[in-house]
């Protein structure tokens, strides 16, 4: 095959690097000439060609120099850049751009000022689009960001349906990308919630609106007060995200635990799963409603290296309630700390279920600390049953007093029972 010949299927031309260079030269000046994507096409079939006769040439490789094949490999890639730098644009480019402004238009929280800025952009657009389509696509009907995102719904559904060539259509589709980027630039303009600072979003969200003439240091922490007498558990919420400082951090958990409110539940959760002993008290502080977070809460139960932790963990289980820590607790009764063993004994009477009377009977009776053997019979005492009463009961002649006051109290409520039956 001859220089000039043009290769069979699944044959490559034969070039030389010398030759290689060459027909890269002239695909350079056809790239500068080219004014239709089909010219664009016959220039990246010519560097196609050579890069397959690259492929299979064998250069001998020099001492000095740059080889051959490194110098064509590099040439091509430069060309295919510049082929693809100079396509385009289409219209699908103007679709996936408007895909993209949809997404940033429902996923960004706008302040009010932004809401119609946001407004007044895609106004904008549908005007200059309208104009490009020989459309007329109106005005926005509302300044939601779902019905402007539906809006511009129409505007793409226009667009495909004109099914725009790249060369016979250029002028409207750069009128198109034209119209797309000052829509762009319009919602990079428009006001995002984020780009408030921390007292402007709480004052747009009315946090400061329940402040009268007399104000404490500082102010958030006085309407903090306000909102937790008014039981304003979103408010809390909002400072509690909003706000960097640790003194506010503190006061608004500490608000949320002395409410109990399941509204907060969501946050408190989420603290708790990263161990967050507040946000665990806050749950416990809920009861039942906060039955969600055993599973989450049982977890901590074994955390002997932080008793801390622990300590906070059976009594915010002891308040839920719930009967699905009791196994887990009946465990920790032989734990060997003598400052947690009585809360676990405590969260069980809190718990109430009557599995827990084996257990409890027998720290009441063996356990070597009395404390603990007296949170163990007012654990009885709370889940009450006759079995419960009689195991505490038994011990109305121990040393301890503690002791002796819970078994005392224990045979009372024999007592009262057998009188009323």
């Amino acid at each position: 095959m001859t220089d000039d010949e043009e290769p069979t299927e699944g044959d490559a031309l034969q070039l030389t690097a010398d030759e290689m260079e060459s027909r890269l030269d002239e695909s350079s000046e056809a790239l500068e000439a080219a004014e239709t994507e089909a010219d664009l096409d016959d220039v990246e079939a010519t560097v196609d060609a050579v890069a397959e006769a690259l492929e299979a040439a064998e250069f001998s490789e020099p001492d000095d120099e740059e080889s051959p094949d490194e110098a064509v490999e590099s040439r091509i890639e430069e060309l295919r850049d510049e082929i693809e730098a100079q396509r385009g644009p289409y219209a699908e480019d103007v679709c996936a751009d408007l895909d993209d402004l949809r997404t940033k238009l429902t996923e960004t929280r706008w302040t009010e000022a932004g809401t119609s800025e946001t407004r007044d952009a895609v106004d904008d657009y549908l005007d200059a689009a309208g104009d490009a389509l020989n459309t007329d696509f109106g005005t926005a009907e509302d300044e939601s960001p779902e019905a402007l995102a539906h809006e511009l719904d129409a505007v793409e559904d226009a667009i495909e349906a004109a099914d725009l060539d790249a060369d016979a259509d250029a002028e409207t589709v750069a009128a198109l990308v034209e119209a797309t980027e000052g829509l762009e630039t319009g919602l990079d303009a428009a006001e995002e919630w984020d780009d408030l600072q921390t007292n402007e979003q709480l004052l747009a969200e009315g946090f400061y609106d329940v402040l009268g003439h007399y104000k404490d240091y500082p102010v958030e922490w006085a309407a903090l007060k306000e909102h937790e007498q008014q039981g304003n558990v979103d408010q809390i919420l909002r400072a509690l995200d909003a706000l960097d400082s640790e003194f506010m951090e503190r006061h608004c958990l500490e608000a949320l635990t002395r409410m109990g409110d399941a509204e907060a539940f969501e946050e408190m959760h989420d603290r708790a799963s990263r161990r967050d002993q507040p946000g665990v008290e806050a749950l416990g502080k809920m009861g039942p409603d906060a039955e969600d977070a055993v599973e989450t809460l049982v977890e901590y139960v074994d955390t002997d290296s932080d008793p801390q932790l622990q300590k906070v963990t059976f009594r915010a289980l002891g308040e839920i309630g719930s009967e699905e820590a009791t196994q887990a607790l009946a465990d920790k009764l032989e734990m060997d700390n003598d400052n947690v063993r009585p809360l676990a004994a405590r969260a069980l009477g809190m718990i109430g279920d009557t599995r827990a009377i084996e257990p409890l009977a027998e720290t009441v009776a063996e356990d070597e600390d009395r404390n603990v053997r007296t949170a163990a019979a007012w654990a009885l005492r709370q889940i009450g049953t006759r079995e419960a009463l009689e195991a505490a009961a038994e011990y109305d002649d121990a040393e301890a007093y503690t002791l002796q006051a819970e078994a005392k109290k224990a045979g009372d409520a024999l007592d009262a029972a057998a009188v009323e039956a």
